[in-house]
């Protein structure tokens, strides 16, 4: 048998953080990374042939020690455009997971039920269904919305990925998902317009028509103009968190693919997360309650009195 060859990262490709912070701020026992990525090894896992770009190698080993290192409990892995329809490397971090983490997976519309089943046990909750041009080629939304009719018989939620400037577009679409959306990085707005601009209002519009809608305030790395630690973004996850405290997720996005700017510190990434929920209710909402309901429905979740 052959030896997979390892897969070089692309040109400009950057390694995450050597040495992250340790958080000052404590997150809540029980706290959940609910957007995360693992990358091969490529010498195991190889990455799509027709990726879009080449990530450096991050396995399960480097995410669970980031895990541990930042105070959290559980992880929420979801695939990655660089593997494409083949789960196998967050399949294989599943099960090295203990039941401490589940998975959100991208397949192909003919996949069986028999492989959807598989996926159901070893933790994959949800799909993924990614708009970005610059990452994946585009499937027709008449092949998506067959897969989410398929996953919502299983209980599984539909997560997607797309820029701002498609919310119109593809708004109509998501309204016909018949289980929970989850919207990754806040619609990815344009943030040097402000919080205050029509363009984020429509995407809160959004979310008020529709309660089977949530949302992850994560990626102030990848959304800010002014750069860390981020302060141009608090306004718009302030807001979200405000306004829809029971449909909200964060995540790292470790190992944070495809980021031009600069290299970023998860444990800064933590610390921010007081600045847009402010309140301990908030807080264990956002990073317990909410993703145990979502991911690990009908586990304890109380509160303890700190």
């Amino acid at each position: 048998m052959s030896k997979i060859q390892a897969q070089p990262p692309s040109e400009g490709a950057r390694d995450v953080h050597a040495n992250p912070k340790v958080p000052e701020f404590t997150v809540p026992k029980g706290a959940v990374d609910a957007h995360c990525h693992v990358f091969g090894p490529s010498n195991k896992f190889p990455y799509s042939p027709i990726r879009k770009y080449t990530p450096f190698d991050a396995p399960a080993a480097k995410l669970f020690s980031l895990r541990d290192h930042l105070g959290f409990d559980k992880n929420v892995l979801v695939q990655a455009s660089c593997h494409g329809k083949n789960n196998d490397a967050m399949v294989d971090c599943l099960m090295r997971s203990n039941g401490k983490a589940r998975g959100v997976a991208i397949v192909d519309p003919d996949i069986s039920d028999q492989e959807l089943e598989s996926l159901d046990r070893v933790g994959v909750r949800g799909v993924r269904f990614n708009f970005l041009k610059r990452l994946v080629d585009p499937t027709p939304k008449s092949e998506y919305l067959k897969i989410a009719k398929r996953v919502a018989k299983m209980g599984w939620h539909v997560v997607v990925y797309f820029e701002a400037e498609d919310l119109e577009d593809i708004a109509p679409f998501l309204e016909q998902i018949p289980t929970i959306v989850v919207i990754d990085h806040m619609g990815c707005p344009d943030v040097s317009l402000g919080a205050a601009h029509q363009q984020f209002k429509r995407f809160v519009k959004l979310m008020a028509d529709n309660p089977n809608f949530w949302v992850k305030v994560s990626c102030p790395e990848r959304l800010t103009i002014a750069g860390p630690p981020y302060d141009d973004v608090v306004p718009f996850a302030k807001t979200l968190v405000q306004r829809f405290p029971d449909r909200v997720l964060w995540g790292t996005d470790w190992p944070h693919p495809n980021m031009k700017t600069h290299t970023p510190d998860d444990g800064l990434l933590v610390d921010r997360i007081p600045n847009i929920a402010t309140t301990p209710r908030q807080q264990f909402k956002l990073l317990v309650q909410n993703p145990m309901r979502l991911y690990w429905p009908g586990h304890s979740t109380a509160q303890e009195t700190r």
